[in-house]
């Protein structure tokens, strides 16, 4: 880690270390048979825990115009993910009487798997996609798509054409972001005054408690408690209304986000917020007893396998 790296949320600069599995080359950087003998690019993999406000991320980012330009998964192509749309959909329709006068916009839209369940129920969509590949494909669906990272500035041209979002997704993208705090501010302005933001993150929890070392890689940046996320969305005039747990992703938290008007949170929030206190989500010795975990699964794999 360099002298220069800091917090992605909170702008810290001390941290406390969590696991190192050197340097590897990108996970989705998939070879061709003309590359096979050729040297692969390797970045650090090294994971950190800032003591200021508990984000457990990589120090290393790799451009993101390297990673997601062009990317090979389409979330179609998951029968589980179809199914987790359509449902989440469907009750946020009914919850919130979303029709032809409503906008449901995703951050990272993919393919529109998605967005493709408000459209066949009569809500218009715009999806925010920044891999080329996968953008044309959802456009030749339907799906009005355009092909921007998603932040501040693209945000702030989306308000200045008056695309206010009643509805916006953000599913498994928050842990590919280098600029949270951008990130959060592009929320803040495109979401309508009463609109709400669905945010899906894996949970670190999961990582931990699992260890799904397998996780870590150079496209997620960060890997996300509740405590974190809280501190981040307040810090940037939101708000996190309600959590979740579901399954997806190995386990994940679904957020759900609105402006900050001095509301009280659901007691799953609370509830979520104090259990986490419990397993000591701000200690470094929590994270220690990851990191040596993972390293004595490292012991076990024969050097010639290495």
């Amino acid at each position: 880690m360099t002298a220069q790296f800091r917090c992605r949320s909170c702008d810290g600069v001390e941290f406390y270390p969590v696991v190192s599995l050197g340097d590897t080359p990108l996970a989705n950087a998939l070879l061709g048979a003309d590359d096979l003998l050729s040297a692969e690019d390797r970045f650090p993999l090294v994971v950190v825990g800032c003591r200021e406000c508990s984000l457990v991320q990589i120090t290393e980012t790799v451009p993101p115009e390297r990673l997601f330009r062009h990317y090979a998964y389409f979330s179609s192509f998951s029968d589980t993910m179809l199914d987790h749309a359509s449902r989440l959909v469907s009750s946020l329709v009914a919850e919130r009487s979303l029709g032809a006068g409503s906008l449901a916009m995703e951050v990272a839209s993919n393919d529109g798997y998605l967005l493709q369940q408000y459209l066949s129920r009569g809500v218009p969509v715009l999806g925010i996609e920044p891999a080329q590949n996968i953008a044309a494909v959802a456009r030749d669906r339907g799906i009005d798509t355009i092909t921007e990272f998603f932040g501040a500035a693209t945000a702030a041209s989306l308000a200045a054409g008056g695309r206010f979002a009643d509805v916006l997704h953000a599913h498994n993208v928050l842990a590919h972001v280098p600029d949270l705090r951008g990130f959060v501010e592009g929320v803040r302005l495109v979401l309508a005054p009463a609109g709400i933001a669905v945010i899906e993150v894996p949970y670190v929890k999961e990582l931990l408690d699992r260890c799904e070392f397998d996780t870590i890689y150079h496209e997620h940046l960060s890997y996300f408690s509740l405590t974190a996320l809280d501190r981040l969305w307040r810090a940037g005039g939101l708000r996190i209304v309600n959590v979740e747990r579901v399954a997806i992703h190995g386990g994940s938290l679904r957020l759900f986000i609105e402006h900050d008007r001095g509301q009280a949170p659901s007691p799953a929030v609370a509830a979520l917020l104090a259990e986490e206190e419990g397993w000591g989500v701000r200690e470094a010795a929590t994270y220690a007893q990851f990191g040596e975990r993972v390293a004595a699964l490292g012991r076990t794999v024969p050097r010639s396998a290495q």
